[in-house]
């Protein structure tokens, strides 16, 4: 069974991860796009997502797809 909590994320990934989480939170709660309830706390979710996973270093949808972004373990 892999180690899902082995680093598989870059830097650039994670920058990357963090600035999307950083638009999708402005659109769902700071921008005048007024969008429906449910769609709001669907970007607020995806956003939790990308911060917790590139803080983290580690994304278990990586892990279970074999797939990495950093060079090093």
């Amino acid at each position: 069974m892999p180690d899902i909590w082995t680093r598989n994320m870059g830097q650039i990934d994670r920058l990357l991860r963090i600035a999307l989480a950083l638009v999708l939170l402005w659109l769902a709660f700071g921008a005048d796009l007024a969008w429906p309830g449910v769609l709001r706390w669907i970007a607020a979710g995806v956003a939790g997502i990308f911060l917790v996973t590139s803080l983290i270093g580690s994304c278990p949808l990586y892990t279970l797809l074999g797939f990495r972004t950093c060079r090093t373990r």
